[in-house]
């Protein structure tokens, strides 16, 4: 991709692009495709709220879900934009929601529960500042992924001692969709010199955006029931038109 194309946002600055040509439909938007692929995730994070705030879900719940729309919010400037302060307000709420994660998934068996947000609160604002900084490349991306690697236990633990068949199939579904996001988007990193020559460009990356977004719902949903299960709340699985998987509780009397 060219580095010197200018458009209404000026040159490109952002440190990494991806296999879809810039500026092809719109001076507006550099990455057309890319862009708009993260409109799922928006949709379903706002379900995913409503439900956690229409049946009173504990609110680290509605704030997962609202994490989930601001980090699309912010990979759509950035592959609006392709500009590298847009860039950082993509990666960095890639941290702050993996943290997040680590709460929900750690903090029940936490015994000294009020410092572990403090830690993670403290750690998050610490890495902004320093990717504000130093603004790490690579380093950003082993980061991430060891932080990501810290969850994978924990969700398997839930994994294993969840009996529901449905709450089993969103952690299948979970998987499922990381693994076809992460195949669709290595591809158009890797390969992205022979795409180009397609007749076609299949938009690896905004397809790692649409199944991410499902992903991050999966996720969200399975999370939901568990810690229902642990408040007590008989959870169930049951679904939005017939299609779309969520938690309905209900709480006892003296909640």
């Amino acid at each position: 991709m060219a580095e010197t194309i200018s458009s209404f946002w000026g040159p490109v600055t952002s440190t990494k692009e991806c296999c879809e040509e810039n500026y092809v439909h719109s001076s507006y938007i550099a990455e057309l495709y890319n862009t708009i692929s993260n409109i799922p995730a928006i949709i379903l994070a706002l379900i995913g709220l409503i439900n956690a705030l229409r049946q009173r879900f504990e609110k680290r719940f509605s704030i997962l879900h609202l994490s989930n729309m601001i980090l699309a919010i912010g990979s759509m400037l950035y592959h609006a934009t392709l500009q590298r302060v847009q860039q950082q307000g993509d990666e960095t709420p890639m941290v702050w929601e993996v943290l997040l994660y680590m709460y929900i998934l750690y903090s029940p068996d936490w015994r000294h529960r009020s410092t572990m947000p403090i830690f993670l609160f403290l750690y998050g604002a610490g890495f902004a500042t320093a990717h504000a900084v130093f603004r790490y490349g690579v380093g950003f991306k082993i980061h991430y992924i060891v932080l990501c690697l810290l969850c994978t236990p924990r969700m398997y633990k839930y994994y294993i001692y969840t009996q529901d068949v449905l709450a089993k199939r969103l952690a299948k579904l979970y998987l499922g969709t990381l693994l076809l996001g992460s195949l669709f988007g290595f591809c158009d990193r890797v390969f992205c010199e022979e795409i180009s020559r397609w007749p076609i460009n299949p938009q690896g990356h905004a397809l790692w955006h649409v199944f991410m977004g499902f992903n991050s719902y999966f996720a969200n949903t399975f999370l939901m029931f568990c810690r229902a299960e642990q408040r007590g709340w008989s959870p169930k699985v049951v679904y939005l038109l017939g299609v779309l998987p969520y938690v309905k509780i209900e709480k006892p009397k003296s909640q």
